[in-house]
């Protein structure tokens, strides 16, 4: 009797198994997963991207209207004889503006003072508050009391930081005075001579704000991993030679932050030279921004003021990408 041959196509192909190779017997559920997990990706990244813009929204409304229209606006101003006083016609001045802001002779002393400032403030801000941080995390007795004290002052406003040491700055009644003529030393004209107005300014900067500068320090030696220093005591490294070796150049790269935040936060001192000595005295402590200050404010020229802070804010921008490089090629 003749065997009949069984029908084509309704076994599975030798050596194959249900389901593999041919993806025809996988089944329609299966291919319906398959399928869908193609395609979830694509939508999930479409519909992410839309569903963000909401949270986006308001930040961005905020930014353009008070960060991108004032600088437009400014810069626009800059380039107008504005008046603060709103009189008469604003005329198009092209760059006349500039062109007096490099030859104001005020200009480039209000820039040298700020310079000297940024000098004085700026290099002891950063060593003491790595001083100050290496102290608390060495172990002193009674941390919180050393972090309380040396943070504290930061968090003071600024009206009531320079009333204090108006009253210690006093020639007669003040306490620096009074002192010095204790150890039989002549007072000193903290605010009212001109070699000692700026140095009394950085004294009473530096009291005020190491505290933030000690706190990011702080901060970075927590985070130094302790099996260095331990393998640098099994190598018979003292102390000098571990802060040397380990602790410094883990801490280069929060040097560099706040070498470059201190900088620009110094270049744009106003608040504590203006209520301490109103620029003074002979315009030996007035800073770029007072003078940007009393040019549009007191003589009403808007126009010349803007011009005036555009060619700060390059100089502050030319700085600024300056110390990022420096500090870059040495992280390199």
């Amino acid at each position: 009797m003749a065997m009949s041959s069984p029908p084509t196509g309704t076994g599975p192909d030798p050596g194959t198994e249900p389901g593999i190779g041919n993806g025809t017997d996988a089944g329609p559920d299966a291919v319906d997963d398959s399928r869908a997990s193609a395609e979830r990706p694509r939508r999930g990244r479409g519909s992410s991207g839309v569903a963000g813009w909401p949270f986006v929204a308001p930040f961005l409304v905020f930014f353009v209207l008070f960060l991108v229209v004032p600088i437009g606006f400014g810069l626009w101003m800059s380039f107008t004889d504005s008046s603060l006083t709103g009189h008469g016609d604003t005329a198009f001045a092209g760059l006349g503006n500039y062109t007096e802001a490099f030859t104001d002779s005020e200009v480039w002393q209000s820039l040298g003072n700020t310079a000297w400032f940024t000098v004085l403030s700026s290099v002891p801000l950063v060593f003491f508050a790595l001083v100050m941080a290496l102290l608390v995390h060495t172990g002193l007795p009674g941390q919180w009391m050393w972090r309380l004290s040396f943070f504290a002052p930061y968090l003071l406003p600024v009206a009531v930081v320079t009333q204090v040491w108006n009253l210690l700055y006093q020639p007669e009644s003040g306490m620096f005075n009074t002192v010095l003529k204790a150890v039989g030393i002549d007072g000193i004209g903290w605010l009212v001579e001109e070699r000692y107005a700026m140095w009394s300014v950085a004294i009473l900067t530096l009291w005020w704000t190491v505290g933030f500068n000690f706190l990011l320090y702080l901060a970075a030696l927590q985070s130094v991993p302790d099996h260095l220093y331990e393998a640098a005591a099994l190598d018979g490294a003292g102390a000098w030679r571990r802060l040397w070796s380990i602790t410094l150049p883990q801490l280069r790269r929060t040097t560099g932050l706040i070498a470059v935040l201190q900088v620009l936060a110094s270049l744009k001192v106003f608040d504590q030279i203006y209520l301490l000595t109103k620029g003074g005295p002979a315009g030996s402590t007035r800073p770029i921004l007072e003078y940007i200050y009393d040019t549009g404010f007191t003589n009403y020229r808007l126009g010349y003021a803007s011009a005036v802070s555009y060619v700060f804010f390059a100089i502050v921008l030319v700085l600024s990408l300056a110390q990022l490089g420096l500090f870059s090629r040495r992280e390199d």
